[in-house]
């Protein structure tokens, strides 16, 4: 139930004209102050105001008003609407940018799209105020200005706060994939070069064998035995 009749100076204006009510019912009523209820009886406020009937509008009863008039102490009660108007939630469009500074907006789409390529499309619409096909053709250089563009920071612009840029930025840099590290070679760390790893012995073609004496004497042997024979 509204606490505040509609249009409440021309609801005033038209109790004061066609009741016996109060002042102190009428401004209760229309949450005015009592003086100011006072002046538009005595014509020095709301001139030119044409009065509106809180019954037609559904407000207000005719039996609540009698009811009032009989009794001055009695305040009166709006009336439930009759129709319901279902609330409707504000959508935040694109960003609105001033005509004298449209012109700039293709200088600073090229400025985020070469500095900060891991923004979206719709987070350089949100910044600049712009369109998907501008900033596709932007990207791809197809567009009618292209070879005149100069990347130009939009903040510097005016286009957007640095504050705004700085929450974009890290909304996209949350979302965007984690780097893998790549196939192949790739540096080692300090601590695994450092580390000592044991030489493996390799053959030396150039060193002497070494000597075995119990082959030697068993050589030796078999050549005596062989002689006596």
């Amino acid at each position: 139930m509204a606490s505040t009749p509609l249009m409440p100076k021309a609801t005033a204006v038209w109790l004061v004209d066609n009741t016996s009510l109060t002042f102190e019912q009428i401004a209760a009523f229309c949450r005015l102050h009592p003086l100011e209820v006072k002046a538009i009886a005595d014509g020095d406020s709301a001139q030119g105001i044409k009065g509106v009937d809180p019954v037609l509008s559904g407000q207000l009863t005719r039996e609540e008003i009698e009811r009032a008039e009989k009794n001055p102490s009695h305040h009166l009660k709006m009336q439930m609407p009759r129709v319901r108007v279902p609330e409707t939630t504000k959508r935040r469009g694109p960003r609105y940018t001033p005509v004298s500074k449209r012109q700039d907006r293709p200088n600073a789409i090229l400025w985020l799209v070469r500095n900060h390529a891991e923004l979206k499309d719709a987070q350089v619409i949100r910044l600049v105020g712009t369109t998907k096909p501008t900033i596709q053709a932007i990207r791809d250089r197809t567009h009618w200005n292209s070879a005149n563009l100069t990347p130009t920071d939009p903040v510097t612009l005016g286009l957007c706060t640095q504050l705004e840029l700085d929450m974009e930025v890290k909304k996209a840099a949350k979302s965007a994939p984690a780097q893998t590290e790549e196939e192949g070679a790739r540096l080692l760390s300090a601590e695994e070069t450092t580390r000592f790893q044991p030489r493996e012995a390799t053959p030396n073609p150039d060193r002497e064998p070494s000597i075995d004496p119990d082959s030697v004497f068993a050589k030796l042997k078999n050549l005596k035995s062989s002689d006596v024979t």
